[in-house]
C-alpha cells in the first residue's frame, strides 16, 4: 500500500514537472541544504530556450517590487502540513449540509485547499484589510515556517486556545506600512487564483488608500488581459461634513477573470424598459421603433434600393443596410420591418422579448440594488439586536455580485475574509430566490475579541463589548468567528421562516459544517522519518488527541475529495469503518482490524480504502490485506496513514 503524504500541494515541485515536461533539458539535480538529491531548474539553459536576448543585471525593465515580495512569492508556494479538524458541536446540520465556516489563518487554510478545489471555485469576494493606518494585517513571519512562528510565539496554549492575536496594526508612521500589507495580501491572492475555475472570477473591495497597489498585485497575479472593471460603489447614503478635503462617498470594487474574455451577466433594468408598447396588439408582445437599419461597416452587397408599395425609391444609408435583401424581405414579411406613413423609409419594431439586457455599469449608485454601509448596520441589527458588528457589507451588494455571474446557481463561492459572515448570507439568500444550490466556503481567524477590546479604539469599544456579552450568552470562547457563526445561523432560520410556505423550503441548505485549522494529525516522525532513531520509528505517528473523524477529513484533503461530501459511519466487523460519498473512499482507523473487516470493506468496491499502518490485529492481516482486495476489489487504490 502506498503512504499518504498528509500535507497540502507542493507547488514548486509541480511547477518543475511542467517545466520538465516542456523542457527536459532545462532540469538537473542537486543537493538540498538537508544533503539529499532533489530536481531543481537550471536558469541559464531556461532563459535560452525562452528568449534570444537574456535581460542583463540592473537592465531597466517595468516592474512592481517591494522588501521581501520575493518571500511573500515563495510563501504561496510553500506546502503546509496543517490539516482542518471537523467541529460538529459548533456546526449545523453537518451530515447534510454542502457549505463550510472555517476558523484560521486564511493563508494555511486557503493552502490546505488548494488541492482538493483547484479550478472548483466560480466566485471570490473579499474584503480585506483596506490599510487606513489603524487596520491589522496578519503577521507573516518569512524566516520561519508557521509551525516554528506558532511555537516560539506562544499562540496557542496547552489547551489549544489563543492567547495572542496573530494579526499586527498597521500604524501609518510604520516604515514598512505598504511592504507589510502587500506581503500579507499577495501570497493570499496568488493561492486563491489556483482555486478559481477557468470561468471564474474574484471580486475585492478596497479604498483610496491602497487600491492603486491592489491593482498592480491583480495585474501581476491574474494578468493585465484579465482585468473586468474598476467599480465604484457608493457605499455612504450622505457626504462627511468634517471632512477636511473631499468627503469619500465610496468604496472601489476591483474584478478581475481567472481567464481573459469572460463577460457578465446582462442585467434587465426595468426602468429602461418602459418605453417598450403594444399599441397595435403585436402577438410578438410589447416593442419600440428607433433602432438604427444602417449597417456599423460599409459592404457592397448591403447597397441596394427598397421600393415602397406606392413606387417610392428608399436609398441605403452610406454603408448600406444592415441586413443583406433576402433577409431584410423575410423580416417586412414578418412584420419586424414596415414602411413609414409617408411611405419614405422604412423602421424596424425591437421586441422586449428579444432584449438580453445591457451591460453592467462600473458605477454602482443604485442603493436599492446594491446598499449601502448603514443600510448594513440595519440589516444586521434586524437579525442581531445586539449590535456586534462595526463595519458589515450589506447584503444587497454581495447578492448583486452573484447575480453577475452567469450560471452560478450550483456554483461554490468562497470569502477568505468572510469578516460578519455576509457573504454566506447572500449565498443562502440567492438560493431560495431561484432554487439555486450554491455552495459557500467562509474563512474567518478566530480574532480574540479581549485582545482586540484592548486595542480598539474608543469608537469600536462597545461593539467589541457586545460581542464578548453575545459570546458568554452562547458558552462560547470570546472569537470573533463564533459571533459570524451565530450570524450565519440566525440568517438561515430566518430565511426558512419568512419563506415557510414556499415549496421545497425543507430542502434550503441553511446549515454549514465548521472546521478549525490545525497543526497536523501526525507526529513529525511521520514526515521526517530519517530524522528519528529506529526505536522511535515504531512510535505512534497520529498524535494521541486526533479522532478517526479528524484524520478522515485531512485523508480527504490528501485524496481531493471535497469537504462536503456526504459522510456515512457504519460498524463492521466491530469497526467503526467511514464511508465518504457513498463508497468512493472507505477509510477505517480503529486498532486490531481483522481480516472480516478487510473482506467486508473490500465486498464493497471503494475506489480508496484508507487504513493506519498499526491498525491490523496481527501479522497475518498484513500479509493477506493485499490477496483479500486482489480477490473482492483489486480496483480499489490502497493507502496508509
Amino acid at each position: 500500500m502506498e503512504k499518504l503524504k498528509m500535507q497540502s500541494l507542493d507547488v514548486i515541485g509541480s511547477n518543475i514537472k511542467k517545466i520538465q515536461q516542456l523542457f527536459p533539458n532545462c532540469v538537473t539535480e542537486r543537493l538540498n541544504k538537508d544533503g539529499k538529491s532533489e530536481l531543481a531548474i537550471d536558469f541559464e539553459k531556461l532563459q535560452a530556450e525562452l528568449s534570444n536576448e537574456i535581460i542583463g543585471e540592473g537592465e531597466e525593465r517595468y516592474q512592481f517590487t517591494w522588501p521581501d515580495k520575493r518571500a511573500a512569492n515563495r510563501l504561496a508556494n510553500t506546502p503546509t502540513t496543517m490539516t482542518l479538524r471537523p467541529c460538529r458541536e459548533e456546526s449545523a446540520d453537518f451530515d447534510h449540509t454542502q457549505n463550510l465556516y472555517i476558523e484560521g489563518d486564511n493563508l494555511d487554510v486557503l493552502k490546505a485547499l488548494r488541492e482538493t478545489y483547484l479550478g472548483k471555485v466560480k466566485i471570490i469576494y473579499i474584503d480585506p484589510p483596506y490599510n487606513t493606518g489603524n487596520d491589522f494585517v496578519y503577521n507573516d513571519d518569512f524566516a520561519q515556517s508557521r509551525s516554528e512562528f506558532e511555537e516560539t510565539s506562544g499562540l496557542f496554549d496547552e489547551e489549544g486556545n489563543q492567547t495572542i492575536d496573530p494579526m499586527q496594526r498597521n500604524a501609518e508612521s510604520n516604515g514598512r506600512f505598504h511592504t507589510d500589507w502587500l506581503n500579507m495580501l499577495y501570497p493570499r491572492l496568488k493561492v486563491a487564483r489556483d482555486l478559481l475555475s477557468d470561468d471564474g472570477v474574484i471580486f475585492i473591495s478596497i479604498d483610496d488608500n491602497e487600491e492603486h497597489n491592489l491593482r498592480k498585485v491583480c495585474d501581476e497575479i491574474f494578468g493585465e488581459s484579465c482585468f473586468v472593471s474598476a467599480v465604484i460603489w457608493k457605499s455612504s447614503d450622505n457626504s462627511n461634513n468634517d471632512a477636511k478635503q473631499f468627503s469619500c462617498d465610496h468604496n472601489t470594487i476591483l474584478i478581475y477573470s481567472k481567464r481573459s474574455g469572460w463577460e457578465p451577466q446582462k442585467i434587465m433594468d426595468k426602468s429602461k424598459r418602459s418605453h417598450f408598447r403594444n399599441p397595435d396588439n403585436d402577438p410578438n408582445g410589447p416593442w419600440f421603433d428607433g433602432n438604427p437599419l444602417n449597417s456599423p461597416n460599409y459592404r457592397e452587397n448591403l447597397i441596394y434600393n427598397i421600393v415602397a408599395p406606392n413606387g417610392n425609391i428608399i436609398r441605403p444609408p452610406k454603408n448600406g443596410w444592415r441586413w443583406s435583401q433576402e433577409t431584410l424581405n423575410n423580416k417586412m414579411r414578418l412584420g419586424e420591418i414596415y414602411f413609414n406613413e409617408s411611405m419614405t423609409n422604412i423602421k424596424r419594431r425591437t421586441y422586449l422579448k428579444d432584449m438580453k439586457g445591457l451591460p453592467p455599469s462600473s458605477l454602482w449608485v443604485n442603493m436599492e440594488q446594491t446598499g449601502h454601509n448603514r443600510q448594513a448596520k440595519y440589516e444586521l441589527l434586524e437579525l442581531m439586536p445586539e449590535d456586534v458588528f462595526d463595519t458589515p457589507k450589506p447584503l444587497r451588494l454581495i447578492r448583486f455580485i452573484i447575480s453577475l455571474v452567469k450560471e452560478n446557481t450550483n456554483s461554490i463561492i468562497l470569502d477568505f475574509f468572510s469578516g460578519s459572515g455576509t457573504t454566506a448570507h447572500a449565498v443562502m439568500q440567492a438560493n431560495i430566490e431561484d432554487n439555486g444550490n450554491r455552495k459557500f466556503i467562509l474563512v474567518q481567524l478566530p480574532e480574540n475579541l479581549d485582545i482586540k477590546l484592548q486595542q480598539a479604539s474608543n469608537d469600536n469599544k462597545q461593539t467589541i463589548k457586545n460581542a464578548i456579552s453575545l459570546c458568554d450568552k452562547l458558552h462560547q470562547k470570546h472569537l470573533l468567528s463564533k459571533v459570524a457563526i451565530e450570524r450565519i445561523r440566525r440568517a438561515g432560520k430566518k430565511i426558512k421562516e419568512d419563506n415557510k410556505d414556499k415549496e421545497g423550503i425543507e430542502k434550503l441548505d441553511t446549515g454549514f459544517r465548521v472546521l478549525k485549522l490545525d497543526s497536523s494529525n501526525m507526529e513529525d516522525v511521520y514526515y521526517t522519518p530519517q530524522e528519528f532513531t529506529m526505536q522511535s520509528l515504531f512510535n505512534e505517528n497520529v498524535k494521541a488527541d486526533r479522532t478517526g473523524e479528524d484524520l478522515l477529513f485531512q485523508v480527504m484533503l490528501d485524496l481531493g475529495i471535497e469537504l462536503s461530501a456526504k459522510i456515512e459511519t457504519q460498524q463492521i466487523a466491530g469497526k467503526t469503518v467511514y464511508l465518504v460519498d457513498d463508497n468512493y473512499l472507505i477509510a477505517c482507523f480503529d486498532r486490531d482490524v481483522t481480516e472480516a473487516a478487510i473482506t467486508e470493506i473490500a465486498k464493497l468496491h471503494p475506489i480508496y480504502f484508507v487504513m493506519r499502518d498499526a491498525s491490523a490485529a496481527n501479522d497475518n492481516v498484513i500479509d493477506n490485506f493485499e490477496q483479500l482486495f486482489e480477490v473482492y476489489s483489486k480496483d480499489t487504490v490502497r493507502k496508509i496513514l
